[in-house]
């Protein structure tokens, strides 16, 4: 809401010297957030003008100009506002005014909006002491149809007048954020009522200051609303005022256009800038609608099937059965609370206006201007809710303005509907808001703070009945009376406690080892990102889920109304995402790249099926057997880590030639993630539909429960890669780091540094090509025992020497007791322990 100064002014005392700041920082101490300041962005001297004469004089690229003669001072004096001649040469290209017309003149020194500075120049063969203003170029609105003669505007001042206070070019307006459920300030109304409470100044209620006219002939009118909303029907009130014999040529006088075009709105014409200079002064949307072109009276209802509107933005619009219509006998005239129709628009031969102003349900005036995508200031507030009360006095006031800038005379005919249900008292106990806001208010505080809000009170046995004010839907229950209470006397006295954190209670294990896998990574090169949740159907089944086998089926949940038709299905993997994000940093010429991501997946069961239940009210703690059966409706979503990686993770230097990020990269990301969440995440070969044959590794994690795979890293299919327009060798990895954290016990445990001598020995086991070196490994590491300090695998051989189908795997093992210094003979026993055990599973043989 944008509130011109000038207008606030005239409801409230604003202090001499009152600055924007100063209005911004009172609003703020009542809970109104400030936006910004808006001014006309223009500076003097700007005079008022009279053309004595001019010469037209056509120029060679076929335009006319006109050299003017401009007196810019009063008739004797020997100066202008500048220090120039009282007469100036002006060349103006506009060909809309007249010798004796009074303008606008910019003299030499003075900026218009742009900023455009204004100065002496020559043109035309001449030296133009100046600039004959259009009111685009003094920023009173968007029309430029030539220069701003200024009896249009209904002005004859003395010539060298200062035009920036006449045309109140000198005003300022500030902008405030009206949150949701205080639809009262979108009013100057409402703000100086604000203002009021802020500083402590005397608020003059504009809707006093005008009578409301009583009809004597009635106007038909009927609310035939058969579908009301939550037990409302669509106009609790409805009033309509005729004035006759109105001028709608007149010109919007000065005053009338700077304060809207301050507010925000540009001037169109002067019968509708009187609505809706109303509507902001008041907070109740107003609408004219020419009488004559009225058939018969009108009646407020629902649209029925295949109707259609045109409205004032001359669109033709298909009807809802929910949309509330204002209608004649001719049809659908207006779409009730957001436009009117074209079929009954004010135009310059409009003589007789007949006059509403009504309250609309707000949830009909909120879905149909979503509907019909059409927010208009109207609909703003009328969703907001209105004050009901005030649609009889912003009727009679549209009605004076009328009368007196259009030259209309007020009839008697009119009507009123007022169904308007009484207001409800709520119970306030003594002691609540004391109890609630945790400061001790007084009775006096209390009962001044809500009288202060308009509120009625009466005393109880224990407490007060308050009655809120009509303009106030939102005060609904006594903790929205509390919140009244603390904001009028003042936020500033709720004293600042700092809670004291319970003991036994911080980030949970989880929360703890999601931290330090993402600042591992982090620390390693690795760059977090986040992707878009939402997927195609192709990349659901080419990447899987990062614990779900190979081709496995995997459901996919969609979107009932996606961003994307394209992308309709929630992630059942990271790497989509990545690869895309990854496609679009390499469009913009970063080529070497380390991207990972934390974050949930989407993984439904088989035969997964939505919830059927129904969300219940917020207000309303939903039962245990709800809540359960809201969570059956919610499919699995376990935290996911991806990892992408292309381009060079060495640059060239001198001495030194690129490497290229491959499998190798992507498996050492695992293993960082294996050391920050203190679990042994074990490499198998494995293959998957998106990975490279042979460049890809199944990840395990083994407990006591067993073995359990969570992911899988490698190289991604150099097809898959070349779709997203990336060169190269692409490593990827994905690992479920929920069924890792679930496995990861207490987290890192430090074991002691052994203080006896190690025996080392190397072992070298021929098994066929296709055992998995890790499985061997493991066996290997079985049967070693307890005095099996470390087993790693040192070389893997094919060739001569080693039969054809096999392969020669070479591991190194330390062996090392805690209490005592091994025997050869010892470590020489266990190793041929795991020997056995790597024979007995894999058919294994020491290499001779």
């Amino acid at each position: 809401m944008r509130v011109p100064l000038s207008w606030l002014g005239e409801y409230v005392d604003l202090e001499p010297g009152t600055t924007p700041e100063d209005v911004h920082a009172a609003l703020v101490s009542v809970g109104l957030e400030e936006e910004e300041i808006h001014r006309f962005d223009l500076s003097g001297p700007i005079v008022v003008g009279e053309v004595l004469e001019f010469t037209e004089e056509p120029q060679s690229n076929g335009k006319t100009i006109r050299w003017c003669q401009v007196r810019v001072a009063p008739e004797g004096a020997e100066a202008a506002a500048d220090g120039g001649p009282a007469v100036h040469g002006i060349v103006c290209g506009a060909a809309n005014f007249f010798v004796g017309d009074k303008v606008a003149v910019t003299l030499p020194g003075s900026v218009l909006p742009g900023p455009f500075p204004i100065a002496a120049r020559k043109t035309y063969g001449h030296v133009s002491d100046g600039m004959i203003a259009s009111a685009r170029e003094l920023g009173l609105g968007d029309e430029h149809d030539g220069i701003l003669r200024l009896a249009t505007l209904g002005l004859d001042p003395e010539v060298g007048t200062d035009a920036i206070s006449l045309l109140g070019l000198d005003d300022a307006a500030v902008e405030v954020n009206v949150t949701p459920d205080r639809g009262y300030a979108f009013s100057i109304r409402g703000i100086a009522r604000e203002y009021s409470h802020a500083t402590g100044v005397s608020f003059r209620d504009p809707a006093l200051a005008v009578a409301p006219i009583v009809s004597g002939e009635i106007f038909p009118v009927t609310i035939d609303d058969q579908a009301p909303i939550r037990g409302r029907t669509g106009a609790s009130v409805f009033v309509t005022r005729v004035v006759r014999g109105v001028d709608a040529t007149r010109p919007s006088p000065a005053w009338l256009i700077s304060r809207l075009k301050l507010a925000g709105i540009r001037s169109i014409s002067l019968i509708v800038d009187i609505t809706n200079y109303v509507m902001l002064e008041l907070g109740q949307p107003a609408h004219g609608y020419d009488l004559d072109k009225l058939t018969g009276g009108i009646t407020v209802r629902r649209a029925r099937v295949g109707e259609e509107l045109v409205t004032l933005d001359d669109v033709t619009r298909t009807l809802n059965a929910e949309d509330l219509l204002i209608t004649d006998e001719s049809g659908p005239i207006g779409l009730a609370g957001v436009m009117g129709g074209a079929s009954t628009e004010i135009s310059d031969i409009t003589t007789n206006v007949l006059v509403e102003a009504a309250n609309f349900d707000p949830v009909s005036i909120a879905r149909a201007a979503r509907r019909h995508k059409l927010p208009s200031e109207a609909s703003k507030r009328f969703e907001r809710g209105v004050d009901p009360a005030v649609a009889v006095v912003a009727a009679a006031r549209v009605v004076q303005l009328l009368v007196e800038l259009a030259g209309g005379e007020a009839d008697d005919l009119g009507s009123l509907h007022d169904a308007t249900p009484d207001a409800t008292a709520i119970d306030l106990p003594t002691g609540f808001i004391s109890r609630l806001i945790g400061l001790e208010y007084t009775a006096e505080e209390v009962r001044t703070s809500l009288a202060e809000i308009g509120a009625t009170l009466e005393v109880t046995t224990d407490g007060l009945a308050v009655t809120p004010p009509s303009w106030r839907p939102d005060l609904t229950d006594k903790w929205t009376l509390a919140e009244e209470v603390a904001r009028i006397v003042g936020y500033d006295r709720i004293p600042s406690v700092l809670p004291v954190a319970p003991p036994g209670r911080g980030l949970t294990l989880s929360q703890q080892l999601r931290r330090t896998v993402a600042n591992t990574l982090a620390a390693t090169g690795h760059t977090e990102v986040l992707a878009y949740p939402f997927v195609s159907e192709t990349a659901n089944n080419r990447f899987g889920a990062a614990s779900v086998s190979p081709g496995a089926d995997v459901p996919q949940i969609k979107v009932a109304n996606p961003l994307d038709g394209e992308a309709p299905y929630l992630r059942t993997s990271i790497l989509p995402g990545l690869l895309q994000i990854a496609h679009r940093n390499r469009s913009r010429g970063l080529t070497d790249l380390a991207i990972f991501e934390l974050g949930l997946v989407f993984r439904p069961e088989v035969g997964f099926e939505y919830g059927s239940a129904i969300v219940p009210p917020g207000a309303e703690r939903p039962s245990d057997e709800l809540l359960a059966e809201l969570n059956a409706g919610i499919p699995p979503q376990p935290l996911s880590l991806g990892v992408v990686l292309t381009g060079n993770t060495v640059h060239h230097q001198p001495g030194q030639p690129a490497i290229a990020a491959s499998w190798q990269d992507a498996l050492a990301a695992v293993q960082q993630i294996a050391v920050a969440s203190g679990m042994q995440i074990e490499v198998r070969q494995g293959s998957h539909q998106a990975m490279h044959p042979g460049r890809t590794a199944e990840l395990f994690v083994t407990t006591d429960a067993g073995s359990e795979i969570v992911g899988y890293a490698g190289e991604l299919l150099p097809a898959f890669a070349h779709e997203h327009d990336l060169p190269g060798v692409v490593a990827v990895a994905e690992i479920n780091l929920t069924a890792v954290f679930d496995r990861a016990g207490a987290g890192i445990i430090a074991k002691p540094i052994g203080t006896m001598p190690a025996a080392t020995q190397d072992l070298s086991l021929v098994v066929p090509v296709d055992v998995p070196a890790g499985d061997v490994r493991a066996g290997v590491a079985e049967g070693g025992g307890e005095l099996l300090e470390h087993v790693e695998l040192v070389d893997d051989y094919r060739g001569h020497g080693v039969g054809e189908g096999q392969k020669s795997l070479t591991f190194a093992l330390r062996f090392r007791a805690p209490d005592r210094t091994l025997t050869a003979a010892e470590a020489s026993d266990a190793k041929l322990a795991g020997v056995a055990v790597a024979a007995e599973r894999f058919d294994a043989t020491i290499r001779e």
